[in-house]
C-alpha cells in the first residue's frame, strides 16, 4: 500500500529516481567542448526537472563546457522533480572528465648543467631510453606516452633530424648534428600536447678490450692460453648506461725486444695478424706488450683513433 499510495502506477512505474549525466567524451585536449546530458531515470513524462549545475539552474538538459587546465574535472549538480503529491524530489549527480595535455611549463637548468621541464599532469612524457641527451648520427631509442591517449593516437615529429615510429609509444630519433639542439613534439587528435628540448652531443670513444666468453678483458694480466685463444680485439662504450659497439678497422701492437727496443706490428682489421700472433708465443711469464693506435668506426659514421684507450697485456 505505502508503494501504491507514493508512486502512481500510470505515470511513474517505480519509486526509486537516479539522476544521471551523459558526456558526449570524458577525454579532452584545451580548447575542446564538452556537451554533456543531465537525465533522470525513470521520470515522470508529464514534466521536465529542474537541472542545477554549481548552484545555477540550466536551461533544458544539456550543458556545454569549455576544457580547461589539464588534469582530472567533474560535473556535479541535482535536479529537482515534483512527485504526484507535489512534493520535490532532488537527486544528485557528478561526471568526472579529463583535460589532456596543455602548455608546457617553464624549463630549467639542473645543477648538472641540463635543461628539464617540471612534472606537469596531463603533459606528454617524452624520455630518451638511453639518457637525457641525444646522439648525433646515431638511432636513440625515444618513449613517447600521453595520460589518457591510446599510442595509436600519438604522434611526434622532431626538429634538425628524423623522428621514425616503431609502434607501441616507441620511436627512434637520429639528430643531425652536434651541438644544434633538437625538439620533439608530440601531438594527438590534431592538437599539440608538448615538447621537449633535447641537447645533442657527439658519441663518446669506445674503450677496446679483447672478448674473454662473456667478459672484457681491457688491461692487466692475462694468461697465455687465453691470449693464443683470442681472435683479436673489439671496442664499445660500455660505461654502465650505454652498451654501443663500434667496429675496430686497424690497430698495432708494441712489444719489446731483450734490448728494450720497440717492434710495432700492425692489424689491418679488428683481428690479431699471424706475425702478432707469433709473438704472442715467444712471450714468457711476466712480459707485457701494449695494444695502441686503435682506429673505430662508430654507428654513428664517424671514424676515430682512440688515443689514450691503449691496452697492457702483461702474461701471466
Amino acid at each position: 500500500h505505502t508503494l501504491v499510495a507514493n508512486v502512481g502506477l500510470k505515470d511513474l512505474r517505480v519509486n526509486k529516481l537516479q539522476a544521471f549525466v551523459v558526456p558526449s567524451q570524458t577525454r579532452l585536449y584545451p580548447g575542446e567542448t564538452l556537451t554533456a546530458q543531465m537525465l533522470m531515470a525513470a521520470i515522470d513524462s508529464t514534466q521536465q526537472p529542474q537541472v542545477y549545475v554549481n548552484g545555477q539552474l540550466v536551461h533544458g538538459n544539456k550543458i556545454t563546457l569549455k576544457a580547461g587546465a589539464p588534469g582530472k574535472h567533474t560535473i556535479s549538480g541535482y535536479m529537482l522533480i515534483k512527485d504526484l503529491a507535489g512534493n520535490v524530489i532532488r537527486r544528485n549527480f557528478a561526471q568526472d572528465y579529463w583535460v589532456t595535455g596543455g602548455p608546457k611549463p617553464e624549463s630549467y637548468i639542473s645543477p648538472d648543467g641540463m635543461q628539464k621541464t617540471p612534472a606537469f599532469e596531463g603533459m606528454a612524457t617524452i624520455a630518451a631510453d638511453l639518457m637525457n641527451v641525444l646522439y648525433a648520427g646515431f638511432d636513440n631509442p625515444i618513449t613517447i606516452s600521453i595520460p589518457n591517449t591510446g599510442q595509436n593516437e600519438i604522434q611526434a615529429s622532431m626538429s634538425g633530424g628524423s623522428l621514425v615510429s616503431r609502434g607501441g609509444g616507441r620511436f627512434v630519433a637520429r639528430p643531425t648534428s652536434v651541438g644544434n639542439p633538437v625538439t620533439i613534439s608530440v601531438s594527438a587528435k590534431g592538437r599539440k600536447i608538448g615538447e621537449y628540448k633535447f641537447r645533442v652531443r657527439r658519441l663518446p670513444d669506445p674503450a677496446p678490450y679483447i672478448a674473454m666468453g662473456g667478459d672484457r678483458f681491457k688491461s692487466g694480466s692475462l694468461s697465455k692460453a687465453a691470449l693464443m685463444s683470442a681472435s683479436g680485439i673489439h671496442a664499445a662504450i660500455d660505461d654502465g648506461l650505454l652498451d654501443i659497439p663500434f667496429t675496430v678497422t686497424s690497430f698495432r701492437t708494441v712489444f719489446f725486444d731483450n734490448m728494450g727496443n720497440a717492434v710495432p706490428l700492425a692489424s689491418n682489421g679488428s683481428q690479431f695478424s699471424t706475425q702478432q700472433k707469433e709473438q704472442f708465443r715467444h712471450l714468457s711469464r711476466n712480459k707485457r706488450f701494449y695494444i695502441t693506435n686503435v682506429i673505430v668506426h662508430g654507428p654513428d659514421g664517424t671514424t676515430r683513433t682512440l688515443n689514450g684507450r691503449n691496452m697492457e697485456v702483461i702474461v701471466q
